[in-house]
């Protein structure tokens, strides 16, 4: 197989995998889990600012937003800036897409025998697909914009500290720039969604304080830092299979290539 083909191979593979966990993310994003129901542990309780006494609540989306983390990296680290604006402004493009579509199919009319078959629950209580439908799909303009300038900040911020930690370590030290890149992207990324969505476009009547906003940030990032670190040994995996499949002398000229190419914030 020729240099040309394994480089575009890649490059297919990591961002059918990146769009793929980028979208599902931001749909299922909806749902708020408790990590400590989940686990079987007693709520955190953890007083952070103010009257405000968080758990561990996050939204669906974290739990396979990680591997958008690790797919940035991977990307960054044999295509630089290039490849990951470049899968980051598509991925943008199709979630504005997805939320579009979503949100016109709740305008459709359901038809009367999907509301009798599903007017039930199991425990025989009276239940309104329809409603249940338009509630858990559409979103909120203001979670939209949100999310999507945060996704692009936090992607373009990644890369930008990605490649400033690969001109200090070089080849060496997997580890510090793709966890370095990611701590400071999602720290600004925990809190621009947040800021937007529930402080700055939310109504008045709905609208989160200062304090509200920084303390549940603080508890995404607090998530997003420790699955960081976990994942490490998963980085480490994807680049050695990466490496067999390109060989020595492919991986180390597209790395290079991929840090030349990747000057400057944009």
């Amino acid at each position: 197989m020729n240099e040309q083909k394994k480089r575009v191979n890649l490059f297919t593979i990591l961002a059918g995998i990146f769009l793929t966990n980028a979208i599902i993310a931001e749909i299922i994003g909806v749902k708020i889990f408790s990590a400590e129901a989940t686990l079987g542990l007693a709520p955190a309780n953890i007083g952070l600012l103010g009257d405000f006494v968080l758990d561990f609540n996050l939204t669906a989306g974290a739990v396979i937003w990680p591997v958008v983390f690790i797919t940035t990296d991977i990307i960054n680290e044999y295509y630089g800036k290039k490849g990951v604006r470049k899968i980051s402004f598509i991925t943008a493009g199709l979630i504005a897409y997805s939320f579009f579509v979503i949100y016109a199919v709740t305008l459709l009319e359901p038809a009367s025998f999907w509301i009798d078959v599903n007017s039930t629950d199991p425990s025989g209580n009276h239940f309104n697909i329809d409603y249940a439908f338009k509630t858990i799909f559409r979103q909120g303009l203001g979670i939209i914009v949100g999310s999507l300038t945060a996704f692009l900040i936090g992607q373009l911020l990644d890369v930008f500290v990605f490649q400033k930690l690969k001109r200090i370590t070089g080849d060496k030290m997997i580890w510090l720039r793709a966890t370095g890149s990611t701590l400071v992207s999602q720290f600004i990324d925990s809190f621009v969604v947040l800021a937007i969505a529930f402080y700055i476009l939310a109504p008045e009547s709905a609208r989160w304080s200062v304090a509200q906003v920084t303390s549940v940030g603080l508890i995404n990032y607090i998530y997003k830092f420790s699955v960081a670190i976990l994942l490490t040994p998963l980085l480490y995996l994807a680049h050695y299979l990466i490496d067999n499949y390109l060989g020595k002398e492919l991986s180390q000229q597209m790395t290079k290539e991929a840090t030349e190419g990747s000057e400057g914030f944009f």
